[in-house]
């Protein structure tokens, strides 16, 4: 399995100056518009090479959360999927940097694929569907998250057989931002990328339910305790990976691991029951 990769934050400058293009913010976003009107194969060509190394990036991040059996090589070609499919649905007037929707495409892309070839041993991820039940079922309960303590107790294990658990199920709390909410009446599915996008080309019906889903999102963000919290806006968002999260926090890798997971799995289940609603 490789190593995690950094970005390069010069990659827009150097893309342009290889093709001799002056290294400005604004010829970025005019290269994004041609590419947008024209689709000329030479400049999408360009882009593919301009933003490999993200792919490396964002499979080296993600490759550091997997069993040994996960090769960084595979997670690498997925992720250029995901890059292929960012450069030709990047639209430049959502005012959004190309960067950010492609780490979101590109990690899709890799959870997609994992979770077709169904990499996660039957035995985690059954554990892991009893877990997010069991905190789905008693936060609603209790009306709070609960801790550590109380989902043990609730699932009749001991301090030390619950975080064995935890470890366990960590590699399998995967949840793609390409997950399908609804489908429309044409077959039309859309996901939880598409629902953050909120094109303004849908009709006002599929706008209004893609916006109740947006707040949704934001409401079961918003009830998750703090830490976990900053832990997902750390990874997700500031592309942080767990060890250097563990240091922002002091806190181990390995805890930070398991809070990762837990948000996960509430999150799910948050978002599991509101979809039955919106549904």
């Amino acid at each position: 399995m490789g190593k995690n990769i950094s970005p390069d934050d010069r990659n827009d400058q150097d893309g342009a100056a290889a093709q001799g293009l002056p290294e400005t913010e604004d010829t970025e976003d005019d290269r994004w518009r041609e590419y947008y009107k024209t689709r000329d194969p030479a400049l999408r060509e360009a882009f593919i090479k301009q933003y490999a190394p993200l792919v490396k990036y964002v499979a080296g991040k993600i490759a550091v959360t997997m069993p040994h059996s996960v090769e960084y090589d595979d997670l690498v070609g997925f992720g250029v999927f995901g890059l292929l499919d960012a450069i030709d649905k990047f639209d430049p007037d959502k005012k959004v940097k190309f960067k950010t929707y492609a780490v979101t495409r590109i990690r899709g892309a890799i959870f997609d694929e994992l979770r077709s070839i169904d990499w996660v041993p039957r035995s985690v991820r059954q554990t892991a569907k009893e877990l997010e039940s069991t905190i789905g079922s008693l936060e609603a309960r209790l009306g709070k998250p609960a801790t550590d303590q109380e989902i043990a107790a609730e699932m009749g294990l001991s301090d030390s057989d619950y975080q064995k658990m935890m470890r366990k199920v960590s590699g399998a709390s995967i949840v793609s931002m390409n997950d399908v909410w609804f489908t429309g009446d044409d077959n039309d599915k859309i996901s939880v990328v598409d629902s953050l996008e909120a094109p303004s080309s849908l009709n006002p019906e599929v706008i209004a339910e893609r916006d109740e889903i947006r707040r949704v999102i934001s409401e079961a963000l918003s009830e998750l305790p703090d830490k976990e919290k900053k832990i997902l806006v750390l990874y997700y968002y500031e592309d942080l990976t767990l060890k250097e999260i563990g240091q922002v926090l002091e806190v181990t890798e390995s805890r930070v691991s398991q809070l990762h997971t837990k948000a996960i799995l509430r999150l799910r289940g948050k978002l599991k029951n509101s979809r039955r609603g919106i549904m």
